[in-house]
């Protein structure tokens, strides 16, 4: 038997991977849409979407013909060498942002390291090395790198790594007066999430935005969008700073720019960009051929007025059943977020029990996420059918249910 035939099973991870995730008892092995399959063939209604990854669904037909065309032609090319997938995608970005230039990576994680070294080169190269601080919200998140996780604002993915980046400090989000006395001539950059994901699904408030854009401009500091989690379509927008309008210096994106294919990217235009010059950052996989072909299709349907106005379509559906759910049983404190991007923070009672909820609504076959332990998260697919949300919802539902019951 050849390894590619041998069996494995859930238990094998606990014997051969680094024990930092603790993933569910099953294993998916198939998916068609907003539905999965696991080992044994149940099968699964998805509202996590990898974790707002997989925007177009499970094996969408345009992704797998990109995919497939692509690996018949080339695979890698190196930085040496351009190509042409990634220039197509690079020139649709950019037609279709605020943005003059792209540089790709491989996760948001890479997108954000890149984003805060050209924010701090930026500013180095202008103003000189004293202007190096970085100003960021409490329980924000930005990667699991040391400088990306020493920028998000939550101590305890950060602690324990040894001494950390200097220059960077934490404000809570949406509080305008606590950024007015933290930022400074020394400030190079502000960095914030429009919707803040990993810790709740808590959405900026707009007129917040605009000022830390003036904020911004009088401290000749960058603001830094991540939209990691937010981009690609799933405000309702291509890029959530367009629902806002207000426009970034540097924005990230990943997640659902390769709709479950690695690849990440920053956006930022002409004048900033020149302070990448040529050897002052890189990536061996970024702007892979494979990646960006993918990303490409995946911006296609998108980047589209139906795909887009579809998202508050499903919003509004979801919320609806939502709140129905919530009428019966009063777990939730309200529903929040913004297009398909879904928090429902639990009330009192429940603190804590988001991973509960995940676990009985697996129980029912639907896969949902937690956004901190208070917060129930969805984060489906854009093109997700009515009846696949209204099935999904009568799961949760159960779930819900099974929850309060105890």
């Amino acid at each position: 038997m050849s390894v590619s035939d041998m069996p494995v099973q859930r238990a094998d991870f606990d014997q051969v991977m680094v024990p930092n995730y603790a993933p569910a008892a099953f294993i998916p092995v198939r998916g068609e849409g907003s539905r999965v399959w696991d080992q044994s063939g149940r099968e699964l209604i998805d509202f996590a979407g990898g974790i707002a990854v997989t925007v177009l669904g499970h094996n969408h037909p345009k992704l797998v013909a990109a995919l497939t065309e692509q690996a018949k032609k080339i695979w890698h090319v190196s930085n040496v060498l351009t190509n042409e997938p990634a220039l197509r995608l690079a020139k649709k970005l950019t037609s279709a942002t605020f943005a003059d230039k792209v540089f790709f990576a491989n996760s948001g994680a890479e997108a954000n390291e890149a984003a805060f070294k050209l924010a701090r080169r930026y500013a180095h190269d202008k103003f000189g090395p004293e202007k190096h601080e970085i100003i960021a919200a409490t329980n924000s998140f930005h990667g699991r790198t040391l400088f990306t996780v020493t920028v998000g604002g939550q101590p305890k993915y950060s602690d324990g790594f040894g001494p950390k980046l200097e220059g960077i400090s934490h404000v809570p989000f949406n509080d305008l007066e606590a950024l007015k006395a933290q930022i400074s001539d020394k400030t190079c950059a502000v960095v914030l999430e429009p919707v803040q994901g990993e810790s709740g699904i808590l959405p900026a408030d707009a007129e917040y935005l605009k000022a830390v854009r003036e904020l911004c401009n009088q401290h000749n500091a960058l603001l830094v969008f991540d939209e990691v989690q937010t981009g690609m379509g799933r405000s309702g927008h291509l890029y959530a700073y367009q629902h806002y309008g207000v426009t970034p210096d540097i924005l990230s994106s990943a997640k659902s720019l390769g709709g479950g294919f690695p690849i990440g990217a920053i956006l930022t235009t002409n004048e900033i960009a020149a302070h990448f010059g040529v050897g002052t950052h890189g990536s061996t996989y970024g702007g892979n051929p494979l990646g960006c072909a993918v990303a490409e299709a995946v911006f296609d349907v998108v980047n589209t007025p139906e795909c887009l106005a579809g998202v508050a379509e499903r919003h509004a559906r979801f919320k609806a059943g939502l709140e129905a759910i919530n009428a019966k049983y009063g777990v939730f404190q309200t529903v929040r977020g913004l297009g398909l991007l879904i928090g429902c923070p639990l009330v009192e009672a429940y603190k804590g029990r988001a991973k509960d909820f995940m676990s009985a609504a697996e129980a029912e076959g639907l896969m949902v996420l937690q956004a901190s332990p208070d917060v129930v998260r969805l984060a489906p697919s854009l093109v997700i059918t009515n009846e696949e949300i209204d099935e999904g919802l009568a799961r949760l539902e159960r779930a819900v249910a099974k929850v309060v019951a105890g």
